[in-house]
């Protein structure tokens, strides 16, 4: 009973170091969401921590802009590009990891060398290929741009290629398993941390991204959600109190995402991080 209460007791600077970091870690958005419930004005006098109550009119600013049909845009793209790009890199990483044919190596190297460059480098490339796909002015370039994914390739592989045993692979085949059959009702389940792993870094990326939109995006109907964002005010002057109220719902779902997948998320993270 005495080392229970003792094992408790050792316990206590851990919960409170956790708390404290919660706590640290959760500011930014309580300041983001209390700075949108006040005058645009307001916001520069100083800071504020308690609620201030001009959260309607700016919310009401936000629904005159059409905050819906971006809101959706957003997540149709982020969804879209998720499902692509994880099914895509899962099975790059398959045949990368459990497939041996001439030039693997080299293919690899590029790879690796794609993950170190910007994507802003080849951004001039990608409107040219948009272009003569005739692809310009829809949403598609904004999803498509995620299929080729460097980091989801090359993460798949180490992931498939540590946690995916060879002798399971080569029992499949024996069977009379077909490769992509193998890889449907084998692999993906083995590698479920992985892909959901994936699957919210992309959707983060996705939801995030403002570059590709800022670019490719000309018709207000297709605005995602940062692009709306930073339309927002008038002509001659930026409503920020507005921008940070919106900023809060626009942090939504990736909070959803992330409460309900982090014990997948830690454990994709942490998987083969100590070998046997």
């Amino acid at each position: 009973m005495k080392t229970k209460f003792t094992s408790r007791l050792m316990r206590i600077p851990a919960y409170v170091l956790l708390l404290f970091t919660t706590i640290i870690s959760l500011t930014p958005f309580y300041i983001m969401f209390i700075m949108g419930t006040y005058k645009n004005e307001d916001i520069f006098k100083g800071l504020k921590f308690f609620p201030g109550t001009y959260i309607l009119e700016n919310f009401k600013t936000i629904l005159q802009g059409n905050v819906i049909r971006p809101y959706f845009n957003s997540l149709f793209i982020s969804v879209c590009s998720m499902a692509v790009c994880v099914f895509v890199s899962a099975m790059i990483g398959y045949g990368m990891a459990k497939f041996q044919f001439k030039g693997k190596k080299l293919l690899m190297t590029i790879l690796l060398a794609t993950l170190v460059m910007p994507y802003q480098i080849s951004l001039a490339g990608y409107m040219m290929e948009m272009r003569w796909a005739h692809l310009n002015g829809t949403l598609l370039p904004m999803i498509l741009v995620f299929v080729a994914n460097p980091f989801g390739a090359f993460w798949m592989t180490q992931y498939i290629g540590a946690s995916v045993p060879d002798s399971i692979v080569e029992s499949a085949r024996i069977d009379g398993c077909g490769e992509f059959r193998l890889f449907i009702n084998i692999v993906l389940p083995v590698i479920k941390p992985a892909t959901i792993t994936l699957a919210l870094l992309v959707f983060l990326w996705s939801w995030n991204n403002f570059l590709i939109p800022l670019v490719f995006v000309t018709d207000p109907a297709q605005y995602t959600l940062p692009l709306f964002i930073s339309t927002l005010g008038g002509s001659y002057r930026v409503d920020y109190a507005a921008k940070m109220l919106n900023l809060t719902i626009a942090t939504i779902p990736v909070l959803i995402f992330f409460s309900i997948f982090s014990k997948y998320l830690i454990k994709g993270m942490t998987i083969g991080a100590v070998k046997e």
